[in-house]
């Protein structure tokens, strides 16, 4: 019987030589430039700039972006990891509730730069790091995700396979990589709360061991091919069956993972984005204000209670998980964008004022749908009497409601506008949408100005 491993690796080498169709082509780079967009801004924070300084990075071939110097492929992979899950920009494969590019695109970079690999193979190798870490996504999601941060766990497979093509390789040495991520792949969710800086490190930790797990699989290592779909495999031991295959191999080879991204245009956790589009339409309707709130209600599926309920949230990695404080914020400053999150901003009376006014609530007919739909209903009463209910069926993002390239572009330059000067902001754009030598090109941008 064919493993799920196996199959997978079929996929991902198929990568290696298929056709790339234009929609193919487009989506790796939008998601490259929306990496960069998220990168960037979280290379001046906390935790990518302590572990920069920590000593724990030797001299290489890679660039880390918090500093002047090129270090090991695997340190470069683990604070860039870091760095671009840090300000919440970073995309996500709704149907798996996964973070893809994070570890994949830090490994597969690192990587590419460290052998001088090409701009061809870079991109087959994030498509097969995609295709692997969203599928495998898809078999442990939803009860994954009770005790695991998938990014965590599974970005580790898709960095694996990513830099094992890179590596050169073969349907095997694929399948090996994989096999032997299983036993590197961790990251619990008790770690998400409070002050704790490791939800960041989580997709770093993921893009290291993939590229350890690839390394070890190209000296020609081995792992047991049954170790994703085994009765004492990964599924089996961190969800509640030995994973849902057949959901995991939908359209296989019809379409792969990185042409169904979203895009985030908030940067706060996904889970709130439904209710923060339903605000925003209302507020456009009816053009109230932060001062006009008598109490908003927010119906939604299980993550949305079990993880954004955050009433009285002290930092700013607890605000971009509470609900009431991203709502409250959308009210008074207008949007959910890095300003949210500044200790000026945490500390807004108006912004706080608002947020007790704010409740959520678990809707079952939301939750049933989870993970492929990401809904909520929202109740918003004002102090005059008025009230209203907005249904989201969607997220402004999200697959089947998509941003365009404009605002995509516009996410971009702004993010990255406080990191990069702008004749080098706009020349990365264009060396990733041109398809040249993007692993040398960003190197030369880091030694100029970063």
């Amino acid at each position: 019987m064919t493993t799920a491993i196996e199959r997978l690796a079929d996929l991902a080498a198929g990568w290696q030589d298929a056709t790339l169709g234009d929609d193919v082509r487009d989506a790796v780079h939008c998601a490259t430039l929306d990496w960069f967009a998220t990168t960037l801004p979280g290379t001046l924070q906390t935790p990518a700039t302590l572990l920069a300084a920590g000593g724990l990075a030797r001299d290489g071939g890679a660039w880390c972006y918090t500093g002047e110097r090129r270090v090991d492929p695997r340190s470069a992979a683990f604070i860039n990891g870091a760095a671009s899950h840090t300000v919440e920009f970073d995309d996500i494969f709704r149907d798996g509730g996964y973070h893809p590019g994070s570890p994949t695109f830090a490994a597969a970079l690192a990587v590419a730069q460290d052998i001088g690999a090409s701009r061809e193979a870079f991109d087959r190798a994030v498509i097969g790091g995609y295709e692997v870490g969203c599928r495998i996504a898809m078999a442990l999601q939803p009860s994954h995700y009770a005790n695991w941060h998938i990014t965590g766990t599974v970005g580790t497979f898709g960095a694996a396979t990513a830099a094992a093509m890179l590596l050169g390789c073969d349907r095997d040495g694929i399948a090996h990589a994989i096999a032997i991520a299983a036993s590197f792949a961790g990251g619990v969710q008790q770690n998400l709360q409070g002050e704790s800086m490791v939800k960041a490190m989580h997709p770093g930790h993921a893009a290291d061991a993939g590229i350890l797990a690839a390394y070890a699989a190209t000296a020609g290592a081995t792992g047991s091919w049954d170790s994703l779909d085994g009765p004492k495999g990964y599924a089996a031991a961190t969800s509640d069956s030995t994973g849902n295959w057949v959901a995991a191999f939908d359209g296989a080879g019809d379409w792969t993972p990185i042409t169904r991204m979203t895009v985030k245009i908030h940067g706060c956790c996904g889970h709130i984005f439904p209710s923060l589009d339903a605000l925003q339409t209302l507020r456009g309707e009816h053009g109230f204000g932060a001062g006009d709130i008598e109490a908003i209600r927010i119906e939604g599926y299980g993550p949305t209670k079990d993880i954004c309920d955050r009433p009285d949230p002290k930092v700013a990695q607890e605000a971009r998980f509470s609900a009431q404080y991203c709502l409250s914020a959308q009210m008074v400053l207008g949007g959910v964008r890095l300003a949210a999150f500044t200790p000026e901003a945490l500390s807004n009376p108006d912004i706080r004022a608002v947020m007790p006014r704010i409740t959520v609530e678990r809707a079952e007919d939301l939750a049933a749908e989870y993970p492929r739909k990401r809904m909520a209903r929202l109740h918003v009463a004002l102090k005059d009497g008025r009230s209203w209910m907005q249904f989201q069926p969607s997220r402004r993002g999200d697959p089947d409601n998509p941003i365009s390239r404009a605002d995509l572009e516009a996410k971009y330059r702004e993010l990255v506008a406080p990191v990069l000067a702008a004749p080098d902001l706009e020349r990365l754009r264009k060396t990733i949408f041109d398809g040249t030598d993007l692993p040398g090109a960003v190197t030369r941008l880091k030694q100029q100005h970063m």
